[in-house]
């Protein structure tokens, strides 16, 4: 195994969960059954340790203007106590990372991202110099997420926070959860109503443990499988799948985390192009409609010819269907086009549906 290790490894272990090395991490990547996992959160709630997520730490006079000039969505929109879905680009408008900003106070900012790209991104700002302070402060923060309808009820038994008033990406910077101080931010990666708890890396366990002793009619732990299975339904974008240094917002569907009307930013001048002229190729839901499983990789193929292949896929445990991403020519992704996947020496036919593939009432 890794020898990046969470502070809530001993809780996987006592736990029984599966753990394998992701991003260079120790993690569970599920307990006992990742479906059953995946429905908990669908249908009551499920609790996830992501403390291998970085977070990077901007602060100082012009730390504002800086993150202006780097990130396509608009930071001036945002206040302290709210947070937004952004992303780090090259200038020719691709994807060095995808994170969240949260802002903490006046020109003071916590960013969140990819574990993978952890020393990347912050290379990157380095490399545009900063006239304020930027500190890797990933090692302070344990994360766990609480999602699912029924986590605000096993919340608000740890909690004076006003859940009701907190709204969808909106955080607490001070708040308190089983005793202790917590960022309690209301975001998540699973298409449902939750929590995200960025804590001390010492009081994840006790923060963790009191969670599941308050949620045990209704709470699972769940693992990197669930997760992966939930944001897929949601269609949410993975670095490293539906999003990379080759792919724009604008082909992602990600457009509206561009605010063009913001001012020059790193990699704007492409997105103003792709906006007037539109783009060669978009993100598109698939829905196999024959007997297999879409997979990273598999070609795409209209009319017999290869086209693009598939971002990822996978068996839909709420829809009961085989589900995929993938890369398609403007041309072919209307929704009902018909196209085929290549899987070793056999050809699965599949049909281009609407994204996200579920969205919660």
């Amino acid at each position: 195994m890794s020898e990046l290790q969470t502070p809530l490894l001993d809780c996987h272990r006592d736990a029984g969960a599966k753990l394998v090395e992701f991003a260079g991490w120790t993690m569970p990547v599920r307990y006992a059954s990742e479906t059953d996992e995946h429905h908990a959160v669908r249908e009551r709630a499920g609790l996830f340790d992501v403390s291998h997520m970085g977070e990077l730490h901007l602060h100082g006079a012009g730390a504002a203007d800086f993150l202006q000039r780097l990130t396509p969505n608009d930071v001036t929109k945002l206040a302290p106590g709210r947070a937004h879905y952004s992303a780090l680009l090259t200038p020719e408008a691709t994807y060095i990372d995808d994170l969240l900003v949260y802002q903490l106070g006046e020109d003071d900012y916590l960013l969140v991202v990819n574990a993978a790209n952890r020393e990347t991104d912050l290379d990157w700002l380095r490399s545009h110099q900063p006239p304020c302070a930027l500190d890797d402060v990933s090692d302070d923060y344990a994360l766990i997420a609480l999602q699912g309808p029924a986590a605000p009820g096993i919340l608000a038994d740890l909690t004076e926070v006003d859940l009701d008033a907190l709204r969808y990406y909106h955080f607490v910077p001070e708040a308190r959860v089983a005793g202790v101080p917590v960022l309690l931010s209301r975001t998540g990666y699973t298409g449902e109503d939750g929590f995200e708890l960025y804590l001390a890396p010492q009081h994840a366990p006790g923060v963790w443990t009191a969670l599941l002793e308050v949620g045990a009619d209704d709470l699972l732990p769940a693992g990197l499988a669930a997760r992966d299975t939930l944001r897929l339904e949601a269609g949410m974008a993975l670095y490293g799948h539906e999003i990379d240094r080759t792919t724009t917002p604008y082909e992602a569907g990600l457009r509206w985390t561009v605010k063009l009307k913001q001012g020059e930013f790193v990699g704007r001048d492409v997105l103003v192009r792709q906006k007037a002229e539109g783009v060669g190729r978009k993100l598109v839901g698939l829905e196999v409609t024959g007997r297999g499983i879409a997979r990273q990789g598999h070609a795409v193929l209209v009319d017999g010819e290869e086209v693009g292949s598939v971002c990822s896929g996978t068996r839909s445990p709420t829809l009961e269907k085989v589900i995929a991403t993938a890369y398609v020519p403007t041309a072919s992704a209307e929704v009902g086009t018909e196209v085929e996947l290549q899987v070793r020496s056999r050809r699965l036919p599949a049909v281009v549906v609407p994204l996200p593939f579920y969205k919660r009432a």
